[in-house]
């Protein structure tokens, strides 16, 4: 046991660190495991892997330096992480740059690094610190308004955009919007800067539509079945019918066999149909009990930098869920992007390991920190004779 006397750096981390988050993170870490146990053997099956667990062996194996990146992370304060985000942000960038020219092609698009023998994938580890620095950027502006903070998140959103746009991946690139602009909303923008920008975005959205194909014909296939191929979403439906409330069973499903990429981005699916709409509701609790209590800590804190970076990594991890379950029910175009702590995949795994253990790091109670607290009157009692 570690005592409260103690005052080593295990012992002050234990004591300060939100032991709620991280269990619900540590669950999440080892739901992914055992759905990777579900969806992945019908996977390695179908492509011609001899071991059938291959998956889920890799998944278990991932969530080692994920829990310990997760626990890591979480040990800094957030001076720590503004510095280690700038420096890891550059190395991103140059990462994203390298994959335009030595990545392998995988469907038409290249967003994967072979590096000492793993392939890395750099989009999902810019999306934190991009958010950990727009946050400070804009945090710096609401204490300086001649410090044009939004102007340099701005920039920033425009290089991580092109990259991302040059892969090409449009979901990553929605996601990084998004949160960029709710950032913005909290740092306190105009309501004609908000309109602008959802001008902007909608404009966006139509350049998309109207000169890229591959974006096109996943609009057009989700507002009218069929304007084309909806296998993959039909067949994900169809689980979700077939699990019912309780599901088939661990180890029954069937649908599975079938669906292309049901241990990453359709996941989701397979739990419905193996464990049930239960499972599903229990899933979507956890992934809201996060969102709900770092937007609490958020709330309560009275340091810009640390509220809106806070604010960021929860909207961040909380659109992902979000984007992922509605693809699987078929409430938005497919956008290929995995559900957190979930879906098979090391990059995906340990980059929000990072990204989860940055926002332990923000919201540990710390010594020097101040909150907001209600000021309480107490009323002067009489003195005695």
């Amino acid at each position: 046991m570690v005592s409260r006397a103690e005052r080593g750096v295990i012992a002050d981390w234990w004591f300060t660190v939100d032991k709620l988050l991280l269990a619900a993170f540590l669950t999440l870490i080892f739901g992914g495991i055992i759905l990777s146990l579900a969806a992945s053997p019908a996977v390695a099956e179908r492509i011609g892997i001899a071991d059938s667990y291959y998956f889920v062996k890799r998944q278990a194996v991932f969530a080692i330096p994920a829990v310990i990146v997760l626990v890591g992370m979480s040990f800094l304060d957030p001076k720590q992480i503004r510095r280690f985000s700038l420096v890891f942000f550059g190395v991103c960038v140059l990462m994203l740059i390298a994959t335009l020219f030595v990545g392998p092609e995988v469907k038409g698009a290249r967003r994967w690094l072979n590096l000492a023998g793993m392939s890395v994938q750099p989009s999902e580890f810019v999306k934190p610190v991009f958010v950990v620095l727009c946050g400070f950027l804009l945090a710096e502006t609401q204490k300086r308004p001649d410090m044009p903070g939004r102007i340099f998140s701005a920039l920033l959103l425009g290089i991580v955009m092109s990259l991302l746009i040059a892969q090409p991946d449009f979901g990553q690139t929605m996601l990084v919007s998004l949160t960029w602009a709710a950032l913005l909303f909290l740092s306190g923008m105009s309501w004609l800067l908000i309109i602008g920008l959802a001008g902007l975005g909608a404009g966006g959205i139509l350049i998309a539509y109207t000169e890229i194909p591959h974006v096109r014909g996943r609009i057009d296939r989700f507002l009218d079945p069929d304007a084309g191929d909806t296998f993959q979403v039909d067949t994900a439906i169809e689980s979700f019918v077939r699990g019912g409330w309780w599901g088939q069973g661990p180890g029954e499903g069937t649908v599975k066999r079938i669906l292309p990429d049901s241990h990453t981005d359709f996941i989701f699916a397979v739990a419905a149909e193996e464990f049930g709409l239960v499972l599903c509701i229990g899933l979507v609790l956890v992934f809201a009990f996060t969102v709900l209590r770092g937007f609490g800590h958020a709330t309560r804190e009275n340091d810009g930098f640390v509220r809106l970076a806070t604010a960021g990594l929860v909207i961040l991890f909380g659109l992902q869920s979000c984007i992922n379950m509605a693809v699987n029910l078929h409430l938005m175009p497919a956008k290929g992007m995995t559900l957190p702590f979930i879906s098979y995949g090391g990059s995906s795994l340990v980059a929000m390991a990072m990204s989860m253990g940055m926002l332990l790091a923000l919201t540990r109670r710390r010594p020097e920190q101040t909150r907001f607290v209600q000021p309480i009157e107490f009323e002067a009692f009489p003195a005695r004779a």
